[in-house]
């Protein structure tokens, strides 16, 4: 499932995203009390990532300098549409639609008021990018006011209204630096693809890194779980890597299949093991006095704390 940086095969994980239009990547992001972190109240982090899977520059659509597509369309651009491009540019096409990102902002808002969560922000850089990420932000509000009237309020509004879901927007970032400075005011995060692939391992920075990030790509209809990080070939065979956002995404299964008991069983025990610093390389060099254990090892002792 290894994808090669700056050439060779495209993602085949990507790809099965879109063959099946596995439309939403959702990541949870909530801190273990034990693990050590860069920030000073990482409990403070209990945001969920919902994140467009299927549009933005995950399209997949781009063409390389000096190719014959980039220079027919570096004429088209400069000629036909006044576009100021330097000679041998590649390209990369950021398709967004009202489509595809409002049934991802209903997947956010769904989410949300079914587990009485405060608010969803919708993270866009339409400062810069307006018809694109610009138009993802004023979707997601056409969106509430027509399927949600009643049941939200505007950030404005907040304060008369106590109780009621607030949706807001961020500018990309802005939210970067609201994540580190302000973690409790976020709860639900709706974001273009880019975006929320960047704010889900910022997150999960702050409590314990990409070992503990799970995830879930799903449609309406179907759902792949994984793990947020990608492959690490040079752990192979070592017994060393932390099979924790695994286990986790194994959870996130679970509940997804209607057994909340069994999900929250394996979210105690890792609770538990972590708690006694008995925990993977990755999790010990972060902790004091933690002591290292393999891949092997660790998925032992969290089946003993599951009894």
């Amino acid at each position: 499932m290894a994808t090669p940086v700056g050439g060779g095969i495209r993602s085949l994980n990507v790809a099965l995203r879109q063959i099946f239009d596995l439309y939403a990547c959702v990541r949870p992001i909530k801190y273990f009390p034990g693990i050590g972190s860069p920030v000073k109240h990482p409990e403070l982090v209990d945001m969920i990532i919902f994140r467009e899977n299927t549009e933005d520059l995950y399209k997949g659509i781009e063409f390389a300098a000096g190719s014959p597509e980039a220079r027919k369309l570096e004429a088209f651009l400069r000629d036909e549409l006044g576009a100021d491009v330097r000679p041998e540019s590649a390209f990369g096409i950021k398709p967004m639609s009202a489509f595809g990102s409002k049934r991802l902002i209903r997947k956010a808002i769904d989410y949300a008021l079914s587990h009485n969560k405060d608010s969803v922000t919708l993270m866009h850089k339409g400062n810069i990018m307006k018809f694109t990420e610009g138009a993802f932000k004023l979707w997601g509000y056409e969106l509430a006011a027509e399927e949600y009237a009643g049941k939200w309020v505007s950030e404005e509004e907040a304060e008369n209204h106590p109780g009621k879901l607030v949706i807001r927007d961020r500018i990309a970032d802005n939210m970067f630096q609201q994540v580190l400075t302000r973690p409790a005011m976020y709860s639900v995060i709706a974001a273009p693809n880019l975006n929320g692939d960047y704010i889900s391992d910022a997150l999960a920075a702050q409590v314990g890194g990409l070992g503990l990030a799970p995830g879930v790509n799903m449609s309406d209809t179907l759902a792949f779980f994984e793990a947020t990080h990608g492959t690490a070939p040079k752990y192979v065979g070592k017994d060393a890597a932390n099979p924790g956002s695994l286990i986790l995404s194994g959870a996130m299964l679970l509940e997804h299949a209607g057994w909340p008991a069994a999900a929250e069983l394996v979210h105690s025990a890792m609770g538990k093991v972590i708690a006694a610093k008995t925990v993977p390389g990755d999790l010990a060099r972060q902790m004091d006095n933690a002591k290292t254990v393999g891949c092997s090892e660790f998925g032992e002792l969290l089946c003993a704390a599951m009894g």
